[in-house]
């Protein structure tokens, strides 16, 4: 059977039917019949079906064989999994005999040409096969998902970082700007696509329909999201706009089901107040900031009237960094600070934290201090969401206690928010400032707080 097959897809490869081939095998819903072979894989076989598909020279037969590795990973058991990373990692690098003759080449001869000849020879098998595998009907999606699987088992095994360097290179490539696709989200988006806005919203939880409909259909609110042509309805991040009249220092007015509506041409305002990242397996492939440029154009455009663009969003790590510096005996705080982050634990604990944080500014300053003066050991500032808008460009405008009173918000800063202002004019040079220089660009409010 498998020899009948592949002598088919041999000859419509041969036939340039390509196009039929795909839309036949795409309609097949287990191809491990096909090949004979629809038992479950161990992971030495399935190593064995990359080898093949590595050799297969065949678009046809490649396709088959591609489909087929990804069904059966997909039926692996997360500690076989393991094992296939493992194999790839172990038997799926470069080729080294023809590295060490690259090498000597270029030492010989250190031209442009040997050095690319070198780069070349120097990439992995697995990168290549990552690539054939690519090539089945939405393979894209199912090779997101497998890095997801990665990711979350490098975490034990972080001998595997440099087996996901391939999917992130590839990946880089394969989601680059141009190849993005900004839509708005309205209520009248297809019912798929508004469902995953509900599942995906990693901010400000979504708790209804109803709940949605105020975020995509009130005229004073946007929703925009980047898909890609290969993920169909599957949406890559989103992000959350507010038009208003000011800069908000709280979340719960801009969520709040009975706020008053504002008329669009009277708002000045823009307010980014979420942004969710969606697929998992595109960790670390920056979209955001492509995503905030080109949405502000697009507000431009429609709303001449707004002169302000600025967020208000969360410091998840706020309260942890603070915990820490609890136990550490060369802290980066002082000791009324320390004081003062017992005292917060505290009244979280009794759940008296809203009275114990009206006008109290030692929040707001323990908050400008974090988020100026501390940096992540990989470098720049250690409040994730910062690195991001910094990196981007903004400048930290203003910080806000008790702005986000939500379990979530209380449980990761004690209820802190921040707004990050994006000036126009300003952008390329705060983005080297802080890439460059490792400069914070803080607003005279800011500075206030931090004397």
């Amino acid at each position: 059977m498998v020899k009948i097959m592949f002598q088919l897809f041999d000859r419509a490869d041969r036939s340039n039917s390509t196009s039929f081939l795909g839309d036949l095998l795409a309609k097949v819903s287990d191809i491990g019949k096909l090949l004979g072979t629809d038992k479950k894989m161990s992971d030495t076989t399935l190593l064995e079906h990359c080898e093949n598909l590595m050799a297969k020279q065949g678009e046809a037969t490649g396709l088959a064989q591609s489909i087929y590795i990804l069904d059966a990973y997909e039926q692996l058991a997360k500690e076989e999994k393991l094992e296939f990373f493992q194999g790839l990692h172990d038997n799926f690098g470069p080729d080294k005999t023809k590295l060490n003759k690259a090498i000597e080449a270029w030492h010989e001869d250190q031209s442009e040409a040997k050095a690319r000849a070198l780069h070349f020879v120097a990439e992995p098998k697995s990168q290549d096969l990552i690539r054939r595998l690519n090539q089945a009907s939405n393979s894209t999606m199912r090779l997101v998902n497998m890095r997801t699987d990665l990711l979350r088992l490098i975490r034990q095994n972080p001998a595997l970082k440099s087996l996901d360097q391939d999917f992130s290179h590839l990946f880089r490539s394969w989601f680059s700007r141009g190849f993005l696709q900004l839509q708005r989200i309205s209520w009248e988006t297809p019912a798929t696509i508004l469902e995953k806005i509900i599942a995906y919203e990693a901010v400000h939880k979504i708790d209804s329909w109803d709940d949605l409909r105020l975020r995509v259909a009130a005229p004073d609110r946007r929703l925009y999201g980047y898909f890609h042509p290969a993920l169909g309805m599957e949406p890559l991040i989103f992000v959350e706009v507010a038009l208003t009249s000011d800069t908000p220092n709280a979340i719960n007015p801009i969520l709040s089901d009975t706020r008053e509506q504002l008329n669009p041409s009277e708002a000045t305002t823009a307010v980014f107040y979420s942004i969710s990242n969606c697929q998992n397996g595109l960790r670390g492939i920056s979209f955001g900031n492509f995503l905030i440029k080109q949405v502000v154009e697009s507000l431009r455009q429609e709303f001449s009237n707004l002169k302000t663009f600025v967020t208000l969003s969360p410091t998840p790590s706020f309260r942890p960094w603070a915990l820490q510096q609890l136990d550490q005996q060369e802290a980066s705080i002082t000791e009324e600070e320390r004081i003062f982050i017992q005292q917060l634990e505290q009244e979280k604990a009794n759940g008296t934290l809203h009275q114990f944080l009206q006008d109290d500014a030692r929040m707001t300053k323990l908050l400008a201090k974090y988020l100026v003066n501390t940096r992540s050991p990989r470098g720049g500032a250690s409040d994730p969401v910062s690195r991001f808008h910094l990196g981007n460009g903004a400048q930290l405008e203003n910080v806000h206690a008790l702005a986000d009173t939500s379990d979530n918000g209380i449980e990761n800063s004690w209820g802190c928010m921040v707004n990050y202002q994006y000036r126009i004019r300003d952008i390329e040079t705060n983005h080297e400032a802080y890439v460059n220089g490792d400069a914070v660009i803080v607003s005279s409010a800011v500075s206030a707080l931090l004397k």
